[in-house]
């Protein structure tokens, strides 16, 4: 008996700590309903506030943009007050009305007449105009050409305890190669330098706002680097966060295609979040997915010199690159040493920038073998071409300005014809040759060209070189044009390097200032100009002329033999047109005597020009 009712006893215990368990877990469960209905009710409130923000900013935006407008309409009205009352004062010291006055106030007094008109006859200073003054607004719109808010801040470096000061580079503001793309683009300093040329970037939204961003130009794509920092990092490093899923979900409700692009870092801190997009592109070679490497950007890899110049001293890496420069003052420290001396084991991709900025790299100043790594560097591929790869593989258009060249060649002596057709057969990337010449020309040309287009116009006898160049340029069809002399010697490498200059400079007309020349009756070999390298000029050899198709179309060229490229840089000066010197190199000017190179160029060596130009 005493063993069931202790069994019973046990059993009601039980049951007593099982209802309490089970009352605290109903008490745990109101309490959690309790909190989640609180935060939902939160979440709402939220909502309606963001929203409610949202519709403030709309507001705001409209009211400032109301008070820009009364702004600038009463700047205007002051502006015009300000003009009537200059224009009354021009009148009353004008000499006419002075003379008026003076005669008005003299005409019953002799005297006071002569004193009038004396005094009337003296100059009297006009004041001056007045000038529209600019109008201050509350929010200035943000200047969103590329680089406009990416400039350098480091003017100064240290060297062994001295201290230099540095003109900075000054970064361009564009222009874009496709503008009619638009791209999100989340990515750190360096790799957002490269890409902002390539399209209309938006950059700066954060996981809070891109919604509120993002609407205000729909992108075409969304391209996500493996940042290391920022308000994006701790969202795509590891477990994707919530700001990210928001983020491609909003894209995949519009038809947005999404882009993640390893660059650093461990692939597998990352692999969870690059998983969640469409397309994955690695500059890893270790790692299995497409590759997509850095390449120079045009835009700020380039040999354009600072306006202070070069240091005369060879630099280490670390002397040329201490830590914390951002990007925009790294591209400064490109262009400022003699030489960049880099260890093994720098990256290739730094390797190409520094050589893409005309640096020498090695231990000493050798303007040849820089020039060659920078033919190299572009060789290995521009952010243009690597872009194009992108967009191909993942469906989106990559169509963007060419560099195609038509070539115009009047030969005027037959015996320059074969000269001249070797000299242009050996320039890569010729689509169209307009030759202008004996008849022979037509079939010679097409045989020693067999893949280029040619087309053939015999000349009158009595045509000027600028007729015949004028008569050929309406049949060019490519978006450049250049012009070739038959007497001269130009190497393999001659248009590519020129057209090179297109992809960083502004100017419409590209050629050389600085030149080697070859004078048959002495001998001598000189160079022109040697410091005109890279630079906007007010002319250049004619020989040299490379120009952009419609800008040549408008200018023209003067009816003459001799002198016709003065003529057309006068007009360039005239007009406006930027011209630009390239490099020294791939050209040799030809001439049996000329006494105004003679007096104008350094002698180099008697002997021939080409290994010193041809390289």
């Amino acid at each position: 008996m005493s063993t069931e009712l202790e069994s019973t006893r046990r059993a009601l215990r039980d049951a007593v700590a099982q209802a309490e368990r089970a009352a605290e877990l109903a008490r745990l469960l109101d309490a959690a309903q309790a909190r989640l209905a609180e935060a939902e009710q939160r979440a709402e409130e939220a909502k309606a506030l963001a929203e409610q923000l949202s519709e403030t900013e709309e507001r705001l935006a409209a009211e400032q943009a109301a008070a820009d407008k009364l702004r600038k309409e009463l700047a205007e009205q002051r502006f015009q007050a300000e003009v009537a009352n200059w224009k009354l004062s021009s009148i009353k010291v004008a000499r006419w009305n002075r003379l008026g006055d003076a005669i008005k106030s003299g005409k019953s007094n002799p005297v006071r007449l002569a004193r009038g008109l004396k005094g009337a006859a003296k100059p009297v200073k006009r004041p001056t105009a007045p000038k529209r003054k600019p109008v201050a607004t509350a929010n200035r719109p943000k200047d969103e050409r590329p680089g406009a808010a990416f400039q350098a801040t480091t003017s100064t470096r240290t060297l062994g305890g001295a201290q230099f000061k540095l003109k900075p580079f000054r970064v361009p503001t564009g222009p874009n190669t496709r503008p009619h793309l638009t791209a999100a683009v989340i990515a750190d300093p360096h790799a957002e330098a490269l890409l902002r040329y390539e399209w209309r970037q938006t950059t700066g939204f954060t996981p809070r706002d891109f919604a509120r961003v993002l609407p205000l130009e729909v992108p075409h794509l969304l391209v996500v680097e493996s940042v290391t920092q920022g308000p994006w990092a701790e969202e795509i490093i590891g477990e994707p966060g919530e700001g990210l899923k928001s983020l491609l979900a909003w894209c995949a409700e519009r038809g947005i295609r999404t882009v993640f692009w390893h660059t650093k870092g461990d692939v597998s801190a990352y692999a969870q979040a690059a998983d969640l997009f469409e397309h994955r592109f690695t500059a890893d070679l270790t790692v299995a997915w497409p590759r997509l490497q850095f390449g120079v950007q045009p835009r700020v890899h380039n040999p354009l010199p600072l306006s202070g110049g070069r240091i005369d001293r060879v630099l280490t890496l670390d002397q040329l690159l201490p830590e914390h420069l951002t990007y925009p003052d790294v591209l400064t420290s490109y262009r400022w040493p003699a030489a960049a001396d880099c260890p093994p084991g720098t990256p290739q991709w730094r390797l190409a920038e520094i050589a893409a900025c005309g640096t020498p790299i090695g231990t000493e100043a050798d303007s040849r073998r820089a020039h060659v790594a920078l033919r190299r560097a572009y060789a290995m591929g521009t952010m243009s071409e690597r872009i194009d790869e992108m967009l191909d593989a993942i469906g989106l258009p990559s169509a963007r300005p060419t560099l195609n060249t038509s070539v115009l060649l009047p030969i005027v002596d037959p015996y320059t014809m074969e000269h001249a057709l070797a000299q242009v057969a050996r320039q890569p990337g010729v689509d169209q040759l307009i030759v202008i010449g004996p008849p022979e020309a037509e079939l010679r040309a097409r045989d020693v060209l067999p893949d280029v287009e040619v087309i053939h116009r015999r000349p009158a006898p009595s045509m000027t070189v600028g007729a015949m160049l004028n008569a050929g340029i309406d049949l060019c069809e490519a978006d450049l044009v250049a012009v070739m002399d038959p007497r001269d010697v130009y190497g393999s490498h001659y248009l590519s390097d020129l057209r090179r200059a297109f992809l960083f400079s502004t100017a419409d007309i590209v050629g050389k200032a600085a030149f080697y020349a070859h004078l048959r009756k002495p001998q001598a070999t000189l160079l022109k100009q040697p410091e005109a390298e890279y630079t906007y000029l007010p002319e250049i050899a004619g020989g040299t002329l490379l120009a952009r198709r419609n800008a040549l179309r408008e200018l023209g060229f003067a009816d003459l033999t001799e002198g016709w490229d003065e003529v057309l840089m006068r007009q360039c000066r005239t007009d406006g047109v930027k011209v630009f010197s390239a490099d020294r190199f791939g050209y040799v000017r030809v001439r049996d005597e000329d006494r105004w190179l003679l007096g104008a160029a350094q002698l180099v060596e008697y002997g021939s020009a080409e290994p010193h130009a041809l390289i």
